[in-house]
């Protein structure tokens, strides 16, 4: 006479669901047996880390970006304790429980490895093709992009089928021509034709000065610049208005760069034009900013202009 094995008892441990939630949300439930609650955890947190931050930064209008990322991270951090303290309380609950077939290690050990895979995957699309943050790391731009801004670069731009087509004026990204593993960021002046002319304080294309207005500092010039469309502002310092004079026509298919801090910016003057294809995103708005110990509070969600 043949019998059927009792299935074997193994209590779940609860400092390892703990441990295992700690790691990934939504593992301790998978421990627990609980693959259903295990996927809308994992689900989730998957959003809130990644999508929702591209959501934020090229959807929410700019006056919601810092309650939103507040709000988004105060309640990542709810995720993550709940997680932890549901499998940690599940499983002191299940004393007599009896794990199912899929329940071993090759299946957790499956359930990582694809998680490791697939979120940086996830997020270097993203981060390619949608929004990156970057962090500023020079005064080039200055008074419009400060030392130590967290910015958002958005993706969506100069690129076919692009709702965002490179205009004057615009803050860009963009690989730098004499290390291409370095990225710039700097103002679009000179388009693909454009005859750029510099002298002083004074920049001209195609023979129209940018120059709308002057105001006078104590260490230099804040100098308004306007295309027609929109303006801008840029400073020049005193003692470096010298500049060797600067004339050129910018070649088909490149464009040429200025920083706004125009006497301390090592840009197209310089280093030459940029090829339009170079060109990788577009400065959107600051989503952090602190310099030493201080947090700049009042940047936070400015947009870039």
């Amino acid at each position: 006479m043949l019998t059927t094995p009792t299935p074997a008892i193994q209590p779940r441990k609860p400092l390892r669901a703990l441990l295992m939630s700690a790691i990934l949300p939504g593992f301790g439930q998978l421990y627990n047996g609980e693959p259903h609650k295990a996927l809308w955890l994992l689900l989730i947190f998957a959003f809130l880390t990644i999508p929702a931050i591209a959501i934020v930064a090229l959807y929410l209008p700019v006056s919601w970006t810092l309650p939103a990322l507040l709000s988004g991270l105060l309640v990542l951090i709810a995720l993550w304790f709940y997680g932890i303290s549901d499998a940690f309380r599940s499983a002191r609950r299940q004393q007599d429980y009896v794990p199912k077939s899929w329940q071993n290690a090759g299946t957790y050990l499956l359930v990582l490895l694809v998680c490791s895979i697939t979120f940086p995957l996830l997020t270097a699309q993203i981060r390619q093709q949608l929004v990156e943050a970057m962090l500023v790391p020079s005064s080039s731009m200055e008074p419009n992009v400060m030392k130590y801004d967290l910015i958002f670069a958005d993706k969506r731009y100069n690129r076919v089928g692009a709702k965002q087509a490179l205009a004057r004026g615009d803050i860009a990204i963009f690989v730098y021509p004499n290390e291409r593993s370095t990225y710039y960021i700097k103002r679009v002046i000179g388009l693909p034709g454009d005859q750029i002319s510099i002298k002083g304080a004074e920049v001209s294309i195609n023979g129209k000065p940018l120059l709308l207005r002057t105001t006078p500092l104590a260490n230099g010039l804040l100098v308004t610049e306007t295309d027609s469309k929109t303006r801008w502002q840029v400073f020049w310092n005193n003692s470096k208005l010298q500049l060797p004079q600067t004339k050129l026509r910018v070649p088909p298919g490149q464009v040429f760069m200025m920083g706004d801090n125009r006497t301390d910016s090592n840009d197209s003057r310089f280093f030459g034009t940029v090829p339009l294809q170079d060109v990788v995103g577009k400065a959107r708005q600051v989503w952090f900013s602190a310099q030493g110990n201080r947090v700049r509070w009042e940047r936070i969600g400015k947009l870039l202009r």
